[in-house]
């Protein structure tokens, strides 16, 4: 018969597995029909996050329209961003900071690239000011709290390649206790899309 240690363990590692698999239970993954941009979605008691592909091009356009240099939009591009929106239409309010979440890339831990990282990263480089206020208020602020009903959105960056696949690790507090889930198989936007078979 197992020593009480063994059951133990074992049974922590059947706790530890059935989170991990309820909290991808709660994630879908969709193609675009007319983008062919690939969204995930996680969802948990009321509370969803939502995050479709931004080709880099995308992201150049928008940024060479409000003062960036062409070095310092392509620099921006090539981070992976993602147009994300949060929703709480739950009965709990909930809190959020980004610098809490990891990205994990080849058996890497990251993080997102936030508001205040995306300043020191940019101090240097050719932007106009007008064009640090836009970019700065189109990226999801680092930290929120919702009350049920309220949302927001706007881009994050995951300071990866094109193409790049990582999962996210969310960490969030829903009801005031902690929450961690997982977003499993992301993919960055690639430079260009395959083109579409006629």
């Amino acid at each position: 018969m197992p020593s009480e240690s063994v059951r133990s363990r074992a049974g922590l590692l059947l706790l530890v597995s059935c989170l991990a698999g309820s909290a991808r239970a709660g994630v879908s993954m969709e193609v675009g029909p007319n983008t062919g941009l690939k969204s995930w979605t996680w969802r948990h008691d009321g509370v969803s996050l939502k995050l479709v592909q931004r080709l880099p091009d995308q992201t150049r356009a928008y940024l060479l329209a409000r003062g960036f240099s062409r070095e310092a939009a392509d620099m921006v591009a090539r981070n992976c961003l993602f147009g994300s929106m949060f929703r709480n239409d739950g009965d709990q309010p909930l809190d959020f900071d980004l610098d809490d979440w990891q990205v994990l890339h080849e058996g890497e831990v990251g993080r997102l690239v936030t508001r205040q990282r995306w300043k020191e990263r940019l101090s240097s480089m050719s932007v106009s000011k007008a064009g640090r206020i836009a970019f700065n208020w189109s990226l999801l602020p680092p930290r929120q709290h919702f009350e049920p009903g309220d949302y927001n959105w706007g881009m994050t960056s995951y300071g990866l390649p094109p193409g790049s696949r990582f999962d996210l690790e969310l960490r969030i507090t829903l009801g005031g206790k902690p929450l961690v889930a997982r977003i499993p198989g992301m993919e960055c936007a690639p430079e260009k899309l395959p083109e579409k078979e006629k």
